[in-house]
């Protein structure tokens, strides 16, 4: 069912796409943009992965970690991915201490991991694995190709309004609606692109909350870890996510402790909707449920962590804070 509906909302977006361009720029304006959307995306495509883990200072592990909570870590992320059948991703921890992680890499051969060090902290073993199973599913399903295939869409949508606003259209007599039509699907025709690309958006997390549920073979322990991280990013800042807002979607809850409501313009799934659907998943499977344990306060800054790597700033430092 995620799967179609992500297939209707990229139908949608390209109609979109395709309406808008012949109105305002023709066959001529439609390939301009989508040739300028294409190479822009192409190159984020290409390099997202290496430019969103150096901005997150994220630190490559492997199994000779002196920690034994880092190398658990990497062990099972190694074991599933071998167990799904997919190339080992690199494996990663931001020294940050708000729990969350996300996947990055433009394909399954090119894919990185990354968990936060408050999530090997906060987390229990089955926790963090279920979170890093949700983040191979997303390495699994190529959502990074989808998401860029959005993107591009969506951005050639946004340059062709921004070609009719600043050079004009065609002839007003060949327009439907005339001037006053062209405005408003200037301005009404982005938003709609961005409102199917968040829709889409959610759509690939709770594919990949049920994909990654079966890789790691607990859904109740993935349930119980959004809980805690999305209880917990209410608390505990992330100054990085906060600076770069447009990379709070890559996580698994989002870093900016937006809105509870899974509404049209979230980026994410509401946190108890997930958990519903991975409760009846479990279900499904004859597991039992586990009761949810509420997470504790964050602790004093001066508190070592367990994964010795050195914690984040505890004075937030985004545009809000």
């Amino acid at each position: 069912m995620n799967h179609l509906k992500t297939f209707v909302l990229l139908a949608v977006l390209t109609a979109l796409f395709a309406g808008l361009g012949y109105l305002i720029g023709g066959k001529t304006g439609m390939l301009i943009a989508l040739l300028f959307a294409g190479g822009m995306n192409l190159f984020s495509y290409w390099n997202a992965d290496k430019i969103v883990l150096r901005m997150y200072r994220a630190q490559p592990v492997d199994e000779n970690h002196p920690n034994a909570v880092v190398r658990n870590y990497v062990a099972d992320v190694r074991q599933m991915a071998a167990a799904a059948g997919m190339p080992q991703p690199q494996v990663a921890i931001i020294p940050n201490d708000q729990p969350n992680a996300f996947a990055t890499g433009r394909n399954p051969q090119n894919a990185a991991v990354c968990a936060t060090t408050g999530l090997l902290d906060m987390l229990t073993r089955d926790e963090v694995r279920g979170v890093m199973a949700h983040e191979l599913a997303h390495v699994k399903n190529r959502d990074t190709l989808t998401m860029t295939v959005t993107a591009t869409i969506a951005g050639a949508i946004a340059a062709l309004a921004n070609f009719a606003l600043f050079f004009g259209g065609g002839d007003d007599r060949e327009r439907p609606g005339g001037l006053i039509g062209t405005l408003a699907l200037m301005i009404l025709a982005p938003m709609a692109a961005g409102l199917v690309q968040m829709a889409i958006s959610r759509a690939r997390e709770y594919e990949a909350d049920r994909v990654g549920a079966e890789i790691a073979g607990d859904p109740h322990a993935l349930a119980s870890a959004l809980q805690k991280i999305e209880a917990y990013a209410k608390r505990i800042h992330n100054p990085t996510a906060e600076r770069n807002p447009a990379s709070g979607q890559l996580f698994i809850i989002n870093p900016l402790a937006g809105k509870g409501a899974d509404n049209l313009f979230s980026t994410h799934p509401a946190t108890g909707n997930r958990v519903r659907a991975l409760m009846e998943l479990g279900t499904k499977m004859g597991m039992r449920p586990r009761a949810f344990v509420e997470p504790v306060p964050p602790r004093a800054p001066a508190t070592p962590t367990t994964t010795g790597v050195p914690t984040t700033p505890t004075t937030p430092r985004g545009p809000w804070g």
